[in-house]
């Protein structure tokens, strides 16, 4: 019964696999929730901000509360969730249990094993709602949503031209140190 599922989680065990990123877990519902990063699909509104989410709603309203229950014993840093705290505490170990099966690359956090994978499946699931256009992750997006709203933080000391994302201003940088760092 539910005991039996619960104790899988304790002993390690994860028998349900994502046929699309190979990512395991111990829970059927879990792997159902993790299906929905792929299909894009997020069944759950948030009563307070609005934002749509694919599973557990539970934690994101810490968000709102800015509730910290877990905490590092070594740094004293807090955590809303128990699986922060365990990726914080490899930090600390060094220790980098996630490997590549393709290229043997290891991570410290699967989801950064999961990020790592599209750059061998190519897959993009997150779009644009404006343009369509596609990305490895969620930073990518927000950073590439500045261009839609015009939003430019990114300002040159020496001409005051502004750009949306910081890799933009490094290059425009060599329009003033005259600096070419790359060979024809």
């Amino acid at each position: 019964g539910n005991l039996e599922i619960h104790m899988k989680t304790h002993k390690g065990e994860k028998p349900y696999t994502c046929k699309i990123c190979s990512k395991s877990f111990a829970q059927s519902g879990s792997l159902a929730t993790h299906m929905r990063t792929h299909t894009g699909e997020k069944p759950y509104k948030c009563q307070i901000c609005e934002r749509l989410l694919s599973g557990n709603l539970d934690k994101h309203m810490k968000t709102h509360t800015g509730e910290k229950p877990y905490t590092c014993k070594i740094c004293s840093k807090s955590f809303k969730q128990r699986g922060h705290l365990s990726a914080h505490m490899r930090t600390h170990t060094g220790e980098k249990t996630y490997k590549c099966k393709i290229c043997s690359q290891t991570f410290m956090q699967s989801s950064h094993l999961s990020t790592h994978m599209r750059t061998h499946t190519g897959e993009k699931p997150y779009k644009c709602n404006i343009c369509n256009k596609t990305f490895v992750n969620t930073g990518n997006l927000e950073i590439h949503m500045k261009t839609h709203k015009g939003e430019k933080p990114y300002t040159c000391k020496i001409c005051s031209k502004s750009f949306a994302q910081s890799g933009s201003l490094a290059t425009h940088m060599r329009t003033h140190t005259g600096e070419k760092p790359y060979k024809c």
